[in-house]
């Protein structure tokens, strides 16, 4: 029975990750100018001196890497909310987390001058953290209940949206074009800079997400089952809670407020992999990757010459995602 399970969840995977890399071919190959994928294999293995070369690595592979990165991030850090809350209807939004990290990055946009990319994800971090240290305290009555975290996360949601609009009107008119850019979640532009300040977190964080799979599992079924198991709740759930507005806060840094893929990837990951979070987590990293890079294709290709931002995408398709998922439980 295991060596079977263990057997479906391998073929998940490895079909999931095919996935990627064929998006990820397709991506580097169209657009606005057409590149065969033959040219493409040849510059990707550094066989290639035609002019495609520059388009194919330097312009549309940090834009893909980018795209599997960031969906990845925001799916563990949903998968991981989800995991803590015990709600399907978690996600990084919920607590607060991308608002926090939202207001950060606005206020260091519209304030600081000559800014570096290599600042933002610890802004945006830090933001995060503060928003998530304040829902924190706010919910803390003889412990953290999920129930508390999700309702005051609300309110300091909406507080930190409110704020953010507030920087944006506030602040220099010739960065209003960029900053609502960026709100609106994009990944047009990515350079490998943005690479090289993205991956170390993503390369850290996972993995560490991936060695408290089984607290989570243990966290999932409830309280008093945990604490009867020898579960340290509240020190577990802090460690979990950082490491999702780690890979949150990374992730929003450098793209903006792409919505819902923390939401939709750990609930469809639970439909086709189980509910272990051994398995979860990474089938969720890979359908985040899959989600934003058919968003991005998606605002490349529909409405050309225009480049579309992908975080319209996945909001047009996770807010009807979401209204499902809420009929759905309400139904039971």
């Amino acid at each position: 029975m295991f060596r079977h399970r263990s057997g479906k969840y391998t073929v998940i995977l490895l079909s999931l990750f095919a996935v990627v890399m064929l998006l990820s071919l397709l991506s580097l190959s169209v657009g606005g100018v057409k590149v065969p994928v033959q040219e493409v294999w040849l510059s990707l293995t550094g066989r290639n001196a035609e002019s495609s070369n520059l388009i194919v690595m330097q312009f549309r592979l940090p834009r893909i890497l980018a795209a599997v990165l960031i969906g990845a991030a925001l799916a563990v850090a949903g998968a991981i909310l989800q995991g803590v809350i015990r709600n399907p209807l978690a996600s990084p939004d919920l607590l607060g987390v991308t608002g926090g990290a939202s207001v950060a990055v606005v206020a260091f946009m519209t304030l600081m001058t000559g800014y570096s990319i290599h600042w933002v994800p610890f802004i945006a971090i830090a933001g995060a953290l503060a928003a998530v240290v304040l829902n924190y305290v706010f919910a803390w009555k003889r412990g953290v209940s999920p129930f508390r975290l999700v309702l005051i996360g609300i309110g300091i949601s909406t507080a930190m949206g409110a704020l953010t609009t507030f920087l944006l009107i506030s602040g220099p008119a010739y960065l209003a074009a960029q900053v609502l850019n960026w709100m609106t979640g994009s990944i047009y532009g990515t350079n490998w800079s943005y690479i090289k300040v993205l991956w170390p977190w993503v390369a850290v964080f996972i993995p560490l997400a991936l060695l408290y799979a089984k607290e989570l599992n243990v966290q999932s079924l409830g309280e008093e089952t945990a604490r009867g198991l020898g579960s340290k709740i509240q020190l577990s759930r802090m460690i979990l809670l950082f490491y999702s507005v780690a890979l949150a806060g990374a992730a929003v840094g450098v793209a903006g407020m792409i919505s819902f893929i923390g939401l939709m990837a750990p609930h469809i990951a639970r439909r086709i992999a189980g509910n272990s979070y051994k398995i979860v987590i990474p089938v969720s990293a890979l359908l985040g990757s899959i989600i934003l890079l058919l968003a991005d294709l998606a605002g490349r290709l529909l409405f050309q010459p225009l480049d579309i931002p992908a975080g319209v995408f996945t909001a047009g398709i996770g807010a009807p995602f979401f209204m499902y998922l809420l009929f759905k439980r309400k139904k039971v």
